[in-house]
């Protein structure tokens, strides 16, 4: 049996105005939808254009079980959205746009022109043209007497849409409008989300020595692999800090980096600071005879280490170890960092936690609260940089936007 259409005079009100709300507007206002998109912020879009600084990493090419695998273990509640729209789907909805693509020899996906900006200008024209009416400065303050509140230039608004999407980021880049204060205002309506906390982010260590400190905060620390507790050695690189280390190996290792530190109040990572040469390898070359040639001088004649990998073999053996050409090639494959905590939440690249998928349907509209849909970084998973992130926002935007047409044709 055919599904009757949504009535064209239904109303839908869309709050936030990040890649989730913005494609939710897409597929309601293309089926004949009023949509009203409500942000906080001057303008939609900024946590979305502040990813572009540097290149718009939009997606990820690799294979879609390795993708999958990015979610960990909300992988399974993240499925269903990446088969509606996934990475592929992503790329061809971007070249509707006008906007070509490439895939860099990381396998990541950028806009050809590496901006964010012409294709937010690109989309939003699209939107503004099929008629959806974008409100800035318009901040949602929860509901009174079942309607949405609305704080306006003009004033207070309340509203009564026949459904809702609450897509307001999660914690991290207050600044730009992720500030995580709808907990509370879904917490009165009896939603209990997983609290916030930083992913993507940097870790502080107990205290640099003063000299490590002032000559090598901001180093690069790269062609290393890093083991997490109970992990598996990745390769990348990272960057020393004035209070610890961050960069996009750790990003990648955040999550289980976090959850020892949550149950244990600190954990220690193991850096491979030579990861191309085995340990037998760089046993030989610091037996080698010295002469009257410093330990530091030695390990850089051999082994080419010197600068910032160094300063850490300083900074974390002890004095017997460093003299001890044995003891020292153990350090250098397996170096002990010791991390205390995490960086603060809006420092963060993005945020773990928020509604948990079990307060979900599968069109994502929440059980306690028929009519009203979530989306993007608002819900309770996390996934490293590399388009990860964006995707699955895009992807539950759109999820959302189909099913808030299911609601409306139920209601029809």
């Amino acid at each position: 049996m055919t599904q009757p259409a949504p009535d064209a005079s239904s109303h839908v009100a869309i709050i936030g105005g990040g890649p989730a709300g913005l494609m939710a507007a897409e597929v309601l206002s293309q089926a004949g939808i009023q949509v009203d998109l409500y942000d906080g912020m001057p303008s939609v879009g900024r946590k979305f254009l502040l990813a572009g600084v540097g290149g718009m990493n939009i997606t990820h090419s690799e294979a879609y079980p390795a993708f999958l695998s990015r979610y960990a273990e909300r992988a399974p509640q993240i499925a269903p959205l990446l088969r509606a729209f996934g990475a592929n789907e992503l790329c061809e909805w971007i070249h509707g746009l006008g906007i070509t693509t490439f895939v860099g020899s990381s396998g990541r996906v950028f806009p050809s022109d590496m901006k964010a900006a012409p294709l937010l200008r690109a989309w939003l024209k699209r939107l503004r043209e099929a008629g959806v009416v974008i409100h800035t400065r318009h901040r949602w303050l929860g509901w009174r007497d079942g309607s949405l509140v609305i704080h306006s230039p003009d004033g207070e608004k309340t509203l009564r849409p026949e459904a809702t999407l609450l897509a307001l980021g999660g914690g991290s880049w207050a600044r730009l409008g992720s500030d995580g204060a709808w907990l509370p205002l879904l917490e009165q309506q009896g939603v209990t989300a997983a609290p916030l906390q930083p992913s993507n982010c940097g870790f502080d260590v107990a205290g640099w020595s003063e000299v490590l400190r002032d000559k090598f905060a901001g180093a690069p620390l790269k062609n290393v692999a890093i083991a997490p507790p109970q992990g598996t050695p990745r390769l990348g690189e990272c960057v020393i800090t004035a209070s610890g280390i961050e960069g996009s190996l750790i990003y990648a290792l955040s999550a289980p980096i976090r959850e020892q530190i949550n149950h244990q109040g600190s954990t220690t990572i193991e850096i491979d600071l030579l990861p191309g040469k085995p340990l037998d390898k760089v046993q030989a070359a610091l037996a080698k005879p010295r002469g009257s040639r410093s330990m530091a001088k030695h390990l850089h004649s051999q082994l080419g280490i010197d600068g910032i990998k160094a300063a850490l073999l300083r900074e974390l053996t002890n004095a017997e170890t460093f003299a001890d050409p044995a003891r020292l090639a153990g350090a250098i494959k397996a170096l002990p960092l010791t991390l205390v905590k995490t960086r603060p939440l809006d420092e963060a690249i993005s945020s773990a936690g928020g509604v948990p998928f079990e307060a979900l349907n599968e069109r994502l509209m929440l059980k306690a609260l028929p009519g009203v849909f979530c989306a993007g970084e608002m819900l309770d998973w996390e996934a490293p940089t590399g388009g990860y992130l964006l995707t699955a926002c895009f992807a539950s935007g759109r999820v959302a936007g189909h099913g808030m047409l299911e609601w409306l044709r139920q209601r029809a």
